[in-house]
């Protein structure tokens, strides 16, 4: 189906999903969209922009924006990704909430469910994580959520055992307006291949860190040379990439003795970048200290943020 050739009462708009930090926001876009867009960890805080997945039906398409967690900042960037969340959620048809079946409500979840209480779009509650936790302590989170706010509806799903997915889709895209599709048929996200590709890079590097360094990684894509241009020396497509880290210590953590980390993070990402392209690539990696970036608006500007 092209972008013209919608049936009567077709669907389409925005839906964008909001939660604590680890709340399964990631996981639960890319089982919608049916394919891997937002990269995941179990680290809190791995979603740093407003990433959009794109599901197309014959009935509708619907854009999914998966935004960072919201929390109580403690740097300039966590203002910066609360701001980016805010701004999100004031823009788009549908808003679903994303609660853990595996917590407790707690503090957090209450103080998004005040700041949603204030938003122009319906929100529909998402109880994740539902295959974690036995029926009855589901039943029991469903009936704290449905007490939190007046919500639109309340769905418990499981990314993982697919349990309940199209369920969510067809609730969020029931509150959407009638209107033409607004990308191609075939399109699963509008990220440009750069910033997917330099997302790979971080969420390999994010694997088996330590706890005080998912937050002070970045990673910039300095180059992507095609084979042929003056610049290449090589028969594949050359990606140039900076990890930055903030101090010389994290350094050292990302590089690993002798390079062997490095190594590790370089053969993963290099393998979800073939996969994401469908070409072979020669991927270049170093690391460098930007001195507490997440704190500095010019280096935080530098950095994409």
């Amino acid at each position: 189906m092209t972008m013209t050739e919608e049936p009567e009462g077709f669907r389409s708009g925005f839906a964008c999903f909001v939660g604590r930090p680890n709340a399964g926001k990631s996981t639960l876009m890319n089982a919608l969209v049916g394919e891997k867009v937002a990269i995941m960890s179990s680290r809190p805080q791995t979603t740093r922009r407003a990433i959009r997945g794109i599901v197309t039906r014959d009935d509708a398409q619907l854009v999914v924006v998966d935004t960072p967690g919201l929390h109580r900042p403690r740097t300039l960037l966590g203002e910066r990704l609360n701001d980016l969340v805010r701004e999100t959620f004031a823009e788009v048809d549908v808003i679903g909430f994303c609660l853990p079946a595996d917590e407790k409500v707690g503090p957090g979840d209450k103080w998004i469910a005040r700041e949603l209480s204030e938003a122009r779009a319906p929100v529909v509650a998402i109880v994740t994580k539902v295959d974690k936790v036995s029926r009855e302590r589901v039943a029991e989170h469903l009936l704290e959520v449905s007490q939190l706010g007046d919500w639109a509806d309340v769905v418990p799903v499981s990314s993982v055992k697919d349990i309940q997915v199209d369920v969510l889709t067809d609730v969020l895209v029931g509150r959407l307006p009638q209107g033409p599709a607004l990308y191609p048929s075939g399109e699963v996200t509008d990220e440009p291949e750069d910033i997917m590709v330099a997302e790979l890079i971080r969420e390999a590097a994010l694997e088996g860190v330590r706890d005080e360094l998912p937050h002070s990684l970045a990673v910039v894509i300095e180059e992507m040379i095609e084979p042929g241009e003056e610049t290449s020396s090589r028969e594949v497509l050359e990606i140039r990439a900076n990890v930055y880290v903030e101090r010389d210590s994290q350094k050292g953590i990302v590089i690993g003795r002798a390079g062997s980390r490095l190594k590790e993070v370089g053969a993963t990402a290099r393998e979800g970048i073939e996969r994401l392209l469908g070409r072979k690539v020669y991927l270049d990696i170093h690391v460098k200290v930007a001195k507490e970036w997440q704190r500095d608006p010019k280096q935080l500007g530098r950095l994409g943020f």
